[in-house]
């Protein structure tokens, strides 16, 4: 009688990764600027903001984010401080817009 117990079957290694294999000395492209023009919107706070998206021209793809969130928030403010701000002043002498009309429930 053998009393050596058989060595279960090693499975073959899987590789460590399932993308491509890469060629040696392959190395990805460095980040290039888009060239994107950008016109001119007339208001120097949005302009400046657009500009900034130049910033990821020079970024990893990962560093965008971060540069796209801050020119969305500060468009986002720049909106709503355009929404909170008066409107211009009419000629001197112009009548008030009308109030909103009162109820109909003015019974005698």
């Amino acid at each position: 009688m053998n009393d050596a117990v058989p060595e279960p079957e090693q499975p073959a290694a899987e590789p460590a990764e399932s993308g491509p294999p890469e060629s040696p000395g392959h190395e990805p492209a460095a980040p290039a600027p888009l060239d994107v023009p950008r016109t001119p919107t007339g208001d120097a706070g949005v302009d400046a903001r657009l500009a900034r998206l130049a910033d990821a021209d020079h970024l990893a793809t990962d560093g965008h984010v971060e540069v796209y969130e801050d020119v969305h928030r500060g468009l986002r403010d720049a909106l709503t401080a355009l929404d909170a701000r008066p409107g211009p002043a009419g000629p001197p002498g112009t009548p008030a817009p009308p109030s909103p009309s009162a109820p109909y429930d003015r019974r005698s």
